[in-house]
């Protein structure tokens, strides 16, 4: 690859039966050379006709040659909206690899297709929740911060997948403080805002109303908030959720940290929905994906819309260049 061309972005193959390899293919298609990206995948497993570069290392990408594929060869059949668990594990190596190459100075991002969680438990006793714990397992990253992220908004789920009863319990000052601290940091080296303006939410209807419902913003996030302010951290709240979420609100920061994970995920889904962007803050790396599972009911049918993995790979990109300078 020519010197002038910047590092491309690490995309990673997911669920070979769900989405993934069509919207490899269309991202390819719309992107071109304006933003080079290669795929770590198993090339049988894109759709027929799809041109293929396949390449020894992320260096020989040429997007004009076609889809460039660093090939991670998996056995067994691929059947689309079906998942063959002897996929499993060349679908983990193929986000190890990822990592790998990223921290290696070899790509400059990586972006991840979605998995099927089930399918990788079965196939490879995957132990992970998800994509952001094996991340973190691999850089051996303690605490990580899961970010959706669009030009209209960008959110911050303090919990996540975890019942709604089980919240309060959950939201203490470690993991609050935590959240917030990765989040400013994130904001300023992955986006290039040197000072962030932060909004945080409260946990009950109204923020609490002085206590009238519900005690946690007094008692939790209101102290805490002005303990940052006292170290000249620009945030405000607790605010309540029903009006921070306008666009005259949005205007006054440039990241809201909500307290679970409908809170935070409901506003931009509504706001953005084929541009949402799952970024996680707090690795050594750069990681993005788009915001959607793996649509197994639409697979190998040409319908998937790439738009949220195009936004991905391009904000992979501008947070890649971002970290770099």
């Amino acid at each position: 690859m020519p010197a002038s061309v910047p590092l491309p972005i690490a995309l990673t193959c997911g669920e070979p039966a769900g989405v993934g390899p069509e919207l490899a293919q269309k991202a390819w298609k719309t992107l071109g050379a304006s933003l080079p990206f290669f795929w770590i995948g198993d090339p049988s497993h894109l759709p027929q006709g799809c041109p293929v570069q396949v390449i020894d290392r992320p260096g020989q990408a040429d997007p004009a040659q076609g889809l460039p594929v660093l090939p991670q060869p998996m056995p067994g059949s691929l059947t689309p909206g079906i998942p063959n668990r002897d996929h499993a594990q060349g679908v983990i190596e193929a986000i190890a690899r990822g990592v790998d190459l990223v921290r290696d100075g070899a790509a400059l991002a990586l972006c991840t297709a979605p998995i099927h969680k089930k399918a990788l438990q079965d196939g490879a006793g995957f132990g992970h929740p998800g994509h952001t714990e094996y991340l973190a397992a691999l850089t051996g990253t303690p605490r990580v911060v899961m970010m959706l992220a669009s030009d209209q908004l960008r959110v911050v789920p303090a919990t996540i997948h975890i019942p709604l009863s089980e919240v309060p319990g959950k939201l203490t000052r470690e993991l609050l403080m935590d959240t917030i601290r990765i989040t400013h940091a994130g904001l300023r080296r992955d986006f290039g805002i040197s000072a962030p303006r932060l909004a945080m939410s409260g946990l009950n209807p109204h923020a609490g109303e002085g206590g009238k419902m519900g005690r946690e913003e007094l008692d939790l996030i209101a102290p805490l908030v002005a303990e940052l302010q006292a170290e000249g951290m620009n945030i405000i709240g607790p605010m309540s959720a029903d009006t921070m979420f306008h666009a005259a609100a949005r205007s006054r920061y440039d990241a809201a940290i909500a307290m679970y994970h409908d809170q935070a995920l409901i506003p931009i889904k509504t706001l953005d929905f084929d541009r949402g962007v799952n970024v996680t803050l707090g690795l050594p790396i750069v990681r993005t994906s788009p915001d959607h599972g793996t649509a197994l009911d639409i697979a190998g049918r040409g319908m998937a819309n790439p738009t949220s993995l195009i936004e991905a790979l391009k904000m992979a990109a501008r947070m890649g260049a971002a970290r770099q300078s």
